[in-house]
């Protein structure tokens, strides 16, 4: 069953959310909690409010290189396993929640940022803050400068509540379970470098974020599947994987970056038939992972509902 996310929120500049956004998040709840595991997707919203669109100087499709298309289905299944699934309705390039709240470009906003703002970080220098300034190759999104008090509502309407809900599954399945482990989904394009793109990325911000039987216990099931599957590079985890993965405390994190090509035809923006297969892996990798916790923690093979 899908809860819908907040609605109707107000910046204190009197800024409000746009009417295509509401409401800007879902959570797709099992039947039953069943899993100590909690998946997100924050990059695969494809909502672009018409006041965005005019604000650009790139069309629709340009704007949606950014987007971590149709990630969400690819996990969807994973509910059945009886763990939740909380994705983002609005689009990355309206506003990332995979960074600092305010992790902030100061050149793109007509008035001054607060001076809490993280304006030196080198994802704001490469364009790519919370709210970013480029997309796809360096692409600027903007015709002009952003009013500040739109920035700062855009970051109260959706930043806050978004990860407010992702912190609260997070906790849930710590307090029901003993621990918790999100499974953090996202895709990347297949024109990297470097030998060659693998098909997927496991990151866990080289063993800080999770312990190494969970990442273990994923990679092998995929390797199994066929997938030339890599840790930590080039992706080894962004604010989301670094803020909530605490393994001492019982709370674990993975980021997991998908091909691109396995799924999907990049120039046009369109699921393939192919996705089928890699979903079912990787509903495969979630099913063992909750055999492993089963056995390491000792509480026998968890059911699905």
């Amino acid at each position: 069953m899908a809860e819908a996310g907040e609605r109707g929120a107000m910046s204190e500049a009197g800024w409000s959310l746009d009417a295509e956004l509401q409401p800007p998040f879902d959570i797709v709840e099992p039947h039953a909690l069943g899993a100590p595991l909690v998946f997100d997707s924050p990059h695969s919203g494809s909502l672009y409010p018409q006041r965005f669109l005019a604000a650009s100087r790139l069309d629709a499709l340009m704007l949606r290189r950014s987007e971590d298309a149709f990630v969400d289905e690819l996990f969807l299944p994973c509910v059945a396993l009886g763990a939740p699934l909380l994705r983002a309705r609005f689009p990355r390039a309206f506003l990332d929640v995979n960074r600092e709240p305010y992790e902030l470009d100061p050149s793109m906003f007509d008035g001054p940022l607060p001076d809490f703002a993280n304006t030196r970080s080198l994802r704001v220098a490469a364009g790519l803050g919370a709210i970013p300034r480029v997309v796809g190759d360096a692409q600027a999104i903007y015709k002009g400068r952003i009013p500040v008090g739109e920035g700062l509502g855009r970051i109260a309407a959706l930043h806050r509540p978004y990860h407010e809900r992702l912190a609260g599954l997070i906790e849930r399945a710590r307090a029901r379970f003993g621990m918790a482990v999100l499974i953090d989904c996202h895709s990347m394009p297949s024109t990297l470098a470097d030998g060659g793109p693998p098909d997927i990325v496991l990151g866990d911000r080289f063993g800080a974020s999770a312990a190494p039987w969970i990442v273990e216990a994923i990679e092998a099931t995929l390797i199994a599947k066929g997938y030339r599957v890599r840790r930590n590079k080039p992706y080894a985890g962004g604010y989301i994987t670094e803020c909530y993965g605490a393994p001492a405390s019982g709370r674990h994190a993975v980021q997991i970056e998908v091909n691109r090509a396995l799924y999907m035809d990049e120039r046009r923006i369109v699921k393939l038939g192919k996705a089928q297969t890699l979903s079912g892996a990787l509903f495969a990798a979630a099913e063992a992972l909750m055999a492993r916790i089963a056995d390491q923690t000792g509480g026998g093979r968890l059911a699905a509902e």
